[in-house]
């Protein structure tokens, strides 16, 4: 991306919210998906004098295959088994899109999506 011609570009990398409140049990998901913030980082810095812009999304409970199993329970700080809500995968493309679509003079850094009610705040 950095010798391309016209300059910039946009990268938009995804990470579930375990990326900073992880689940009991988690360290190894939780770690890889921690250093998805440092290359954010990272990259946002190095590419500065290419204009590449490098943002995070955080996602947080979207209605997948992966996350179907939530609904039976899903372990939480507390040591319980508890369900949590999900939200529709639309509201993640939405937001995504919403970052695509700056111009790069402008750039999200970091945003969390997530169902209204799952258990975030607080958790921990």
């Amino acid at each position: 991306m950095k010798p391309q011609d016209p300059r910039g570009c946009r990268i938009i990398n995804n990470a579930p919210i375990a990326a900073h409140v992880p689940r009991p049990g988690s360290s190894s998901y939780t770690a890889t998906k921690h250093a998805i913030t440092g290359l954010t980082r990272s990259t946002s810095l190095d590419g500065r004098p290419f204009d590449i812009a490098c943002g995070q999304i955080d996602i947080g409970n979207a209605a997948t295959e992966m996350t179907a199993r939530m609904a039976g329970g899903v372990p939480q700080a507390d040591g319980s088994m508890k369900p949590e809500p999900t939200m529709d995968v639309a509201a993640v493309a939405d937001a995504v899109l919403y970052m695509a679509g700056l111009p790069l003079s402008a750039n999200v850094q970091f945003m969390t999506v997530m169902a209204t009610q799952m258990p975030f705040i607080g958790r921990g």
